[in-house]
Parts: structure tokens; sequence; C-alpha cells
């Protein structure tokens, strides 16, 4: 790990205006994923700005919905009885993810950020087009068990590794960002991850000088009866090989809305929307999910190593589905 300066901000304009004047500085909350790559080398940053006196906390019901502010801690969001009673899916994504130590201490803002835990990119004894554009993606013919089969390039296949962004995409979850100047926006999180393409590098649409402040989800039936499944190699602290978040509305035995995003399948939390529009107007029945799974895959090109997520991401989705069913 190189050395660098570490300054604290207690307010959104002090920390923006440190990366507006050095965008190689790094923000730092729970730092559960950035010590980690500034210690394997694959992250050098000269400042470190602690944003944990930044007032971007809360979890409260509002006209919009659920709002969470981006220094909310994971634990304390997925064990929220507002959470878990109105937006299941994604108090049983947070609840599943990492392990009790990390969730104390990972920020909402930073698990949105959390960077792909593919080995050419973590290990810089390797070529990767992420890390260095233009050296190479060794994963294409390489170990790509845990890649991506959906959304990916000649450039990356790198899956995003995240649980509780795959439920916050199924359930229209909108990112608010706040720049140097003040000035917020809205984003919904369907947008805010990009696909590789030919810039790998770059990984949402989050400008330098910008903070997460919070994240809102709609109030909707489907958010009410929604489910997250997480299938992994082992029961605890593993990212998974395949996750389905899933919410339907049902009435009298049709579905009126369907929600429908795969994890460890996209190089970013990827929404099955084509899947959603079949759903709709369907009986509640396993024929119906599995047309829709079988959508949700449409245009998978998976590589030597990872052609069984293909069959396991259908599987984990109409899994899903027939849980929140039963």
């Amino acid at each position: 790990m190189n050395n660098f300066s570490y300054t604290t901000a207690t307010t959104a304009k002090e920390a923006t205006g440190v990366r507006k004047d050095s965008a190689q500085a790094a923000f730092i909350a729970g730092g559960t994923t950035l010590l980690d790559l500034m210690k394997l080398n694959v992250e050098q940053h000269p400042q470190l700005v602690d944003i944990n006196m930044v007032p971007f906390k809360g979890i409260s019901e509002t006209a919009d919905g659920l709002r969470i502010g981006a220094l909310e801690r994971m634990s304390d969001v997925g064990e929220n009885q507002l959470v878990v009673q109105q937006y299941p899916a994604i108090s049983e994504a947070l609840l599943l993810s990492a392990s009790p130590q990390l969730r104390n201490m990972a920020s909402i803002g930073g698990n949105l950020l959390q960077r792909t835990r593919c080995t050419y990119f973590r290990d810089t004894a390797f070529p990767c087009n992420k890390r260095n554009p233009g050296s190479g993606c060794p994963a294409q013919t390489g170990d790509n068990r845990g890649l991506a089969i959906l959304g990916g390039s000649t450039a990356c296949i790198a899956t995003n590794p995240g649980d509780m962004a795959v439920a916050m995409v199924a359930l229209d979850a909108v990112v608010t960002l706040e720049n140097s100047k003040g000035k917020q926006r809205r984003v919904p999180l369907l947008d805010f991850h990009l696909l590789p393409g030919t810039t790998p590098q770059r990984e949402t649409i989050l400008e330098a000088d910008e903070l997460i402040v919070a994240v809102t989800v709609p109030a909707a039936a489907h958010a009410r009866k929604s489910h997250y499944v997480k299938v992994r190699d082992r029961a605890s602290y593993a990212f998974a090989l395949v996750s389905a978040a899933v919410g339907l509305d049902v009435q009298g035995g049709q579905i009126q809305s369907a929600r429908i995003a795969m994890g460890s399948v996209g190089t970013k939390p990827w929404r099955a929307l084509e899947a959603e529009k079949m759903l709709v107007g369907k009986p509640a029945t396993e024929a119906s999910f599995r047309a829709a799974a079988a959508a949700a895959v449409r245009g998978a090109a998976p590589r030597e190593h990872n052609r069984f997520k293909v069959e396991m991401a259908q599987k984990t989705i109409v899994r899903a589905l027939q849980e929140i069913t039963a």
C-alpha cells in the first residue's frame, strides 16, 4: 500500500470540493472494499476523505417511498422493520451479504460502488482492461467460472458482485447524487451502473466530484411481496454464483405487476424487463415462471467455464417466484 494523506469532511460541499481539486482522492466510509484494493495496489489514492460525519443517514418512509441515507450501514438497513416488512427482498439481500462484521461497517453508498471480484482485476500480475485500459482481458479464455454471461464485451466480462443492488434494481430504486456545487440529480439505479463496452474502467455514471446522498425505493404491491434468492458455493460469506430478486402483485391468481433482476450473471445488476412483461396478465403458475425465466437469459453469451449459469439463472428465478406465491 502506498502512503496517503487522510482528512475528514463534515459537509458534502467540503468532501466533494476535495475531489474537485484532486480527482485521485477517494471517499471512505466503511472502507471494506477500498482498503482491500489499496492493499493489493489495485487502487492507489494519494488522499482519503472520511465522509462519515456528512449527514447522509436515516431510514424513513416518505411520499416517494423508502428513503435510505447513503451512510447507513448494511446491517442497520437489513434489520430495519420498515425494510423487512415493506421491502423484504432488500432486507434479505443485505443479510445474505458478506459477514456480520462487514455488514456492520459497510455503507449503503459504498455497497453500490463495490468493485468486481474478478481474479484478474484483483491480481496486478495479470493484465486487466478495467484496471489498465488496453492491456487485455485474460478472463475471456481463462478462469471465467464466476464471470458474466450477460452484458459483457471483448474488453471485459467481470460481474458486478453486489446483492443489495440487485434487489434495489428490481424494485425501481432511484439514487440521489450531489456534486461540488451543491447540485443534486436523481438517477434510476437501473441506469447508474454502466456496461463495459470499450471502457470497462468506467463502472458508473458518478462524476469525480459527486457523492451518493441517498437511495429511494418506491412503495408498491410487488415490493411488499418481494424475495431474494442467492445461490453460492457455501452457505455464508461467499459471493453469489447466481442470484435473483423478484416481486409480484398477484390478484385472483393473475399477475398484475412483476419485477425480476439477476445478480452475478451480468456486468451490472441485471434487470429482466422482457421477462417481467411476459408475466403481466398471466396466471401465477410454474409454466408462466419458466417461460419468463427463459426470456430472462435470452442473449446470454457464456464462456467455457460459466455455461452452467444459463440454466442456474433460470432455475433460481423460478424458485424465487414459486417461494413468494407458495
